[in-house]
């Protein structure tokens, strides 16, 4: 089954334990925002730092997305806080 990399940056690293992770493409139609929610479900400190989407921000193969954009074909997400700038 194709393989979906997911990368955590920041305090979500922190949360979760670890940079990244392999994970099964989920099934078509599966938003960012379902896919946090499976994660989520994990236990651990999934729920923590994944529960609350929109504490979070998202890329899809390095483009910014909304929680609702589709993962399909994708190869790589990444999960972090928004950036704050000073």
């Amino acid at each position: 089954m194709p393989q979906l990399s997911i990368l955590y940056f920041a305090w979500v690293r922190e949360i979760i334990g670890c940079d990244g992770e392999q994970v099964d493409r989920p099934a078509a139609g599966t938003t960012v925002r379902d896919l946090m929610a499976m994660l989520a479900a994990r236990g651990g400190g999934y729920p923590e730092a994944l529960g609350d989407p929109g504490r979070l921000r998202a890329a899809l193969d390095q483009q910014f997305v909304g929680l609702d954009a589709v993962v399909g074909d994708a190869h790589e997400l990444a999960l972090f806080p928004p950036v704050t700038g000073g």
